[in-house]
C-alpha cells in the first residue's frame, strides 16, 4: 500500500520463471500487489478484467511478444493510459525505438540494472502518477 492506503497494483509479464519470481518478490516487498503472467496472451486476458497502475512487459515471450501486447494495449481506450515499462534484454536501437513509438513509458534493459534499481524506477513512475 502507498502512503494514502491505496493498494499499488502491477502486472508483470515475463516468461522466465526465475526472473518473474525475482521481480515479483522484490515488488511485493515494496508494497505492490503483483499479478504475474508468462506470456502476452495471458497479459491481455488479465487486462480485459483488471486495471493495474503499471505494466512491466518483457518483449521475448511465447504466443504473443511484448511489442504486440503493447500495440493491443494502446488500441484499447480502457488500457492505453496505463504506463507500460518494457523490461527486456533486447538492446538494439530498433527495438527501443519501436517500443517507445508504440507508447511505452520507459525501456529498461534488465542486464543494465539491478532489481532494486528497476523497482526504484517503478516507484518513481508510480509516485509521479499519483501526484497528477
Amino acid at each position: 500500500m502507498d502512503k494514502k492506503g491505496y493498494q499499488k497494483r502491477i502486472l508483470l509479464a515475463e516468461d522466465d520463471i526465475f526472473v518473474r519470481d525475482m521481480y515479483s518478490v522484490r515488488l511485493k516487498k515494496d508494497g505492490y500487489e503483483v499479478k504475474t503472467v508468462k506470456d502476452g496472451r495471458q497479459a491481455l486476458e488479465w487486462l480485459s478484467q483488471n486495471t493495474p497502475d503499471i505494466i512491466l512487459l518483457d518483449i521475448m515471450m511465447p504466443f504473443m511478444d511484448g511489442l504486440e501486447v503493447l500495440a493491443e494495449i494502446q488500441k484499447n481506450e480502457n488500457l492505453n493510459t496505463i504506463p507500460v515499462i518494457m523490461l527486456t534484454n533486447l538492446s538494439e536501437g530498433d527495438d527501443i525505438r519501436k517500443a517507445l513509438t508504440l507508447g511505452a513509458s520507459d525501456y529498461i534493459i534488465k542486464s543494465h540494472f539491478t532489481p532494486s534499481e528497476i523497482v526504484s524506477k517503478v516507484n518513481t513512475l508510480y509516485w509521479q502518477l499519483r501526484e497528477q
